[in-house]
């Protein structure tokens, strides 16, 4: 079963996206942060209270590997769900791969999401 207010935080350089997610996670329970950029997210002081990630593969400046990779010395274990408009077989590969992570192609569901985070989270 999900706890609530567990703290997701979601990285996407298009603000609709950060909107949408924002409202849609709150709904569902979550504390959610928002970040435009991976710099962003790397540079907030509260990095270490995250529980579970959102994060865009494609993103101006580093991208979603890029900052999955800077993370793994913060917290290694980290659950990630990527998130992705262009979808191909490297990408893919190359998220199913890394560890504690699932992976979406835009547009998804909210519940292909919240499902996402619960088997991200170990809650499925």
């Amino acid at each position: 079963m999900l706890i609530l207010s567990q703290r997701i935080a979601v990285v996407d350089d298009d603000p609709s996206i950060l909107r949408a997610l924002r409202r849609l996670l709150g709904a569902a329970g979550f504390t959610v942060n928002t970040f435009g950029s991976g710099e962003e997210l790397l540079a907030w002081e509260g990095l270490g209270t995250i529980e579970c990630l959102i994060l865009d593969v494609h993103l101006a400046g580093l991208s979603g590997f890029d900052v999955q990779e800077r993370l793994t010395d913060v917290q290694p274990s980290l659950p990630i769900v990527f998130i992705t408009a262009r979808d191909d077989e490297a990408t893919r590969d190359r998220a199913r791969t890394a560890a504690n992570a699932q992976y979406l192609r835009k547009p998804f569901d909210e519940h292909a999401l919240i499902q996402a985070i619960r088997t991200a989270l170990g809650d499925a």
